[in-house]
């Protein structure tokens, strides 16, 4: 039997004073156990919860959008060889906003969005329909068996 992937894990979570409530649904733990879901190797990953005010400035310098989204991922990999390293960046106004839009509950919208950068951290990507089909696919049956529902429908 192949051993589960092994996940070096950093939390920070500046926005936890506006955002004491995601905060406490986030234990590291819990974080940790979600993107291990998600892992098809080992990883080092640093997982940061921002304001908005964070979460827009790094959309518009990295990626020229000058709104604050739900995750940003920065992969550091540059070839298939390299170890999975990465930051994920969750914007916490966003994904409750997200969240209540949709009716699910927050922690499944953050279960979803961790597993979803973990994916792209690992060079799963959307750019065309092949691909989101592909990635989304993985990410419904990795949070079905973290007990939630499909995030697609």
């Amino acid at each position: 039997m192949a051993r589960a992937p092994k996940l070096k894990l950093t939390v920070q979570f500046p926005a936890a004073k506006a955002f004491p409530e995601h905060k406490a649904a986030l234990p590291r733990a819990t974080v940790a156990a979600w993107l291990k879901a998600a892992l098809f190797a080992d990883a080092e990953l640093a997982v940061r919860f921002v304001d908005a005010e964070e979460g827009r400035a790094l959309n518009r310098s990295y990626r020229g959008k000058d709104y604050a989204t739900n995750v940003l991922t920065f992969a550091y990999a540059e070839n298939e060889d390299d170890p999975v390293t990465g930051d994920l960046i969750l914007c916490c106004p966003v994904v409750e906003k997200e969240a209540a839009e949709q009716g699910k509950p927050l922690a499944a919208h953050y279960a979803h969005l961790l597993v979803h950068g973990a994916l792209h951290a690992q060079g799963y990507d959307h750019e065309d329909d092949a691909e989101a089909e592909e990635m989304e696919g993985i990410e419904t049956e990795v949070l079905n068996s973290l007990g939630f529902p499909d995030p697609y429908k």
